[in-house]
């Protein structure tokens, strides 16, 4: 009767856990297309905020940094906040100031408003990114990890296609104003739906745990190399993303390419590289994360130099496959970070992670744009290729976390 009755309790424990991952993957995927929707949605309002406040694109351009720096520059305080209150509870407080920051931009008369608001969305889109990943690392441990947060990575990729196709569609019956509005409470809501929805899973923060702040608590790898590397392998990673596919359209047009032609081979290389964040999750909980770097930097490069000498009819082919390289590391170095961080801290080391990567994605534009100018587009590009291979011989000191170098059971 005992055995029986421990039977039944075991039942229910990995039913209601499983039930808490999923709930927990809801949350997070959800999250990640919300707020990667958001800062997409930009793009498409850009033309008409120019038209509407009479704004030149230098000013357009600031607009769009309010949003993207401060969602950047704000993602450490969030997961330090979080340590302090939970991830699920400033989660959904972000989504909720996103939601009344684009509320507010639908309700802007003048141009000092709009940027507020704008800062308002930003501050709280900075949660989502280490605190999302932060509740996926928590609820799916150890091999699942990295496929998770594989999943959890692509599912940005939908929030980024959906929304800036579906406020097309609405600007064609609305003014842009309720638009914004209507996003704005779509944000509103989805807080509240993670703040009810979200498990409250054990350990999420050191406040839950009641225990001090310590020296061996602090963020650090389990080797105190591992994650500083992991930072600048990212780094490095999405520096050379955002400096490839700078150069990109002009590559294309030197063979040939016609403004459409290149709208479409920009959509063949954003696809690849959804199907790369999905892929190459699988693929690093497969072979572990050092083999994968190897593999997608490694191809990455080559594909980049492959690219240049080749006309235009077998470049085209070719795009969705460096897409693929382009993007698939991310959901690697993503995924290992649970490897090397101690669970009460992962949300700090996801803020630290994010805030590196992001922001050298955001400064490599404006370098490899200054070398592309003084070399010219071919040596620039050559010189994105050599500097991702920099990344290889780095994965080596990751070695000296022995999940990161060994295929799971």
């Amino acid at each position: 009767m005992a055995i029986a009755e421990e039977q039944r309790l075991g039942t229910e424990a990995v039913l209601a856990t499983r039930r808490d991952e999923r709930r927990v993957a809801a949350v997070a995927c959800g999250a990640h297309a919300l707020h990667d929707g958001f800062t997409d949605l930009i793009y498409v309002l850009l033309p008409i905020w120019q038209k509407e406040f009479g704004l030149g694109y230098g000013e357009l351009g600031l607009l769009r940094a309010v949003f993207s720096g401060t969602m950047a520059g704000f993602q450490i305080p969030s997961g330090l906040l979080a340590e302090r209150l939970g991830p699920a509870l400033v989660l959904a407080l972000g989504t909720a100031l996103s939601g009344i920051g684009y509320c507010l931009a639908g309700a802007s008369t003048a141009l000092g408003v709009l940027a507020l608001a704008l800062f308002s969305a930003g501050l709280g889109s900075s949660t989502q990114h280490p605190l999302a990943s932060s509740l996926m690392a928590h609820a799916f441990a150890g091999a699942r990890s990295m496929k998770a947060i594989g999943t959890y990575n692509f599912s940005g990729d939908l929030g980024k296609m959906s929304f800036p196709a579906i406020a097309s569609l609405l600007l064609l019956v609305l003014p842009w104003r309720p638009v914004l509005a209507l996003f704005g409470i779509l944000g509103l809501v989805v807080g509240l739906v993670i703040f009810v929805v979200t498990p409250r899973l054990a350990g999420q923060s050191a406040t839950e745990h009641g225990a001090p702040a310590s020296a061996d608590k602090r963020v650090s790898a389990v080797h105190w190399i591992a994650f500083p590397t992991l930072t600048t392998i990212a780094m490095i990673d999405s520096a050379t993303r955002m400096g490839f596919l700078l150069f990109l359209p002009f590559i294309l047009t030197a063979k040939g390419a016609s403004v459409p032609t290149i709208g479409i081979a920009l959509t063949l290389v954003f696809a690849g590289g959804a199907a790369g964040k999905l892929l190459c999750g699988f693929i690093g909980a497969r072979i572990g994360a050092i083999p994968t770097v190897w593999l997608t930097e490694g191809l990455t490069a080559v594909l980049m130099v492959g690219l240049l000498p080749l006309t235009l009819a077998p470049a085209l082919p070719l795009l969705p496959l460096i897409g693929v390289a382009l993007n698939g590391t991310s959901s690697v170095l993503y995924g290992s970070v649970p490897d090397l961080v101690a669970p009460e801290r992962r949300a700090r080391a996801f803020s630290i992670f994010y805030t590196g990567a992001i922001g050298a994605g955001a400064t490599a534009p404006i370098l490899y744009g200054a070398v592309g100018d003084a070399l010219g587009v071919i040596p620039a590009v050559l010189i994105i290729a050599g500097v991702v291979l920099l990344t290889l011989p780095l994965s080596l000191l990751l070695r000296c976390k022995g999940q990161l170098t060994q295929t799971p059971p």
